[in-house]
């Protein structure tokens, strides 16, 4: 049942139409818009290996059109999604914004990454001249989700305000954050889609990058490191005034730094865990630097080298001149008035606090989305070891991912619910000595709503 579902969707978005279209003039198999489907929906049903959706359509699901399928076959498919990706996410995002009337006044965009449990990552190319050809695509680098040590490769996504991805791109593993966000600018802005206003969080925060978003008539809201060395954030943070309660546990106050436009949001609950936090990292080094000034110059600096591997600790931490190993209590203070806040940039002059801070809280939706893509999709363990084939593993994720973020918008339920209820819904086919019949299950109520 969840197939029959996601495909009247694949169908209402105008994706069948969309891929017809650019497969005229190919020579393919006139099937590709299929096989497509039914490696979206395996995606989205029963996330499995690459080579497992040829058995799951032709045992375990019916897709219109589409009775069995192999392995090259998918493998085509794939590449030929690959190729046709941006004329694609575009077409897609327009009748996707048309059908479900999307804001896109705020373009929220985050980076992840994905990894793989190997200890090789791909490598450079160069030339007989020593120049770069190919950077690898498995490579090391800043790693989400806590594996550093692993090869990986970025993912950026761009969503809107409802939740919808609208596009995503795969970079090498080793790609910093700041470059990517301009690339991301300049292929959306290619779809003309007048003012926008973009919501990125701290790690896109450069003045490089800032200066990106504000092109034309665009403008942006980004998060300030509290504890970063920008000097306008530092100022701003100190300047006095009165904060507004714009929503529940959510204070702001604005603050204007040479023309910069900087809202200070406070969370009253948040701030009580931040307080209890330190208390208990200050009881930590208490104990941790107790009879220290008993130990030997070597011995001291053995337990200071532990003390810096532990953020929390070492943020707390000072050394006197003589070497000894004190808590810092003007580090203590600055932590104290850091409490409960975030810090945000914006170049928008028509946009209220309350609107810069109520806006900047939906960028929740991209981590919403990662968090699907990651566990309830299963983007990884990706099976796959080429590049082109990598990238078409993560564009077909985005496109489960929009089938089931449409399918929730619609219900106001969540996939997971939706996914156990569909698959209740069962087509079964007898062969008679007059021919074969199709009967469907009964409807519950609820697949009937």
């Amino acid at each position: 049942g969840g197939a029959l579902v996601l495909d009247q969707l694949w169908h209402q978005l105008g994706i069948d139409q969309s891929l017809k279209r650019l497969l005229v003039g190919r020579k393919l198999d006139p099937r590709v818009e299929r096989v497509l489907f039914a490696l979206v929906a395996n995606r989205a049903l029963e996330p499995l290996s690459k080579l497992a959706p040829t058995q799951w359509v032709r045992e375990r699901v019916f897709v219109d059109g589409l009775p069995e399928v192999d392995d090259d076959t998918c493998y085509r498919a794939m590449d030929f999604l690959l190729e046709c990706e941006e004329e694609l996410s575009k077409a897609v995002f327009f009748a996707t914004a048309d059908l479900l009337r999307l804001r896109v006044d705020l373009i929220f965009f985050d980076g992840s990454s994905t990894y793989w449990e190997t200890d090789q990552a791909d490598p450079t190319l160069v030339d007989d001249n020593g120049e770069v050809v190919q950077l690898g695509f498995r490579a090391y680098g800043k790693s989400k989700d806590h594996r550093p040590g692993l090869p990986q490769v970025m993912i950026g996504m761009a969503v809107t305000q409802e939740g919808i991805p609208i596009r995503v791109w795969s970079w090498p593993g080793n790609t910093g954050e700041s470059p990517v966000l301009r690339q991301v600018r300049d292929e959306l802005q290619r779809w003309q889609l007048g003012r926008v206003v973009w919501v990125a969080d701290r790690g896109f925060s450069s003045r490089a990058n800032r200066a990106c978003l504000q092109q034309g008539e665009d403008h942006y809201i980004i998060g300030e490191k509290l504890r970063g060395d920008s000097a306008e954030a530092h100022l701003a943070l100190s300047r006095p005034g009165r904060y507004h309660q714009v929503a529940d546990n959510l204070e702001v106050k604005e603050v204007v730094v040479e023309g910069d436009r900087f809202v200070i949001c406070h969370n009253p609950e948040e701030e009580v865990r931040d307080n209890a936090v330190r208390e208990r990292l200050l009881q930590q080094l208490d104990e941790a630097i107790l009879g220290s000034d008993a130990l030997s110059p070597t011995k001291r600096a053995e337990l200071l080298g532990k003390l810096k591997t532990k953020p929390g600790l070492d943020r707390l931490l000072r050394v006197t001149a003589g070497g000894l190993l004190r808590v810092d209590e003007t580090a203590v203070a600055r932590e104290a008035h850091l409490a409960g806040k975030f810090l945000l940039r914006s170049s928008d002059p028509t946009l209220t606090a309350e609107e810069i801070a109520l806006g900047y809280k939906q960028l929740l939706q991209v981590e919403r989305g990662w968090r699907d893509m990651k566990t309830t999709l299963e983007l990884r363990p990706i099976y796959h070891r080429k590049e082109e084939r990598i990238r078409a593993h993560i564009v077909l994720c985005w496109l489960a991912l929009l089938l089931i973020r449409v399918a929730e918008n619609r219900t106001q339920d969540t996939w997971r619910n939706l996914r156990h209820e569909l698959q209740r819904m069962h087509l079964v086919t007898m062969a008679t000595n007059h021919g074969t019949v199709a009967q469907r299950s009964l409807l519950t109520s609820d697949q009937q709503a």
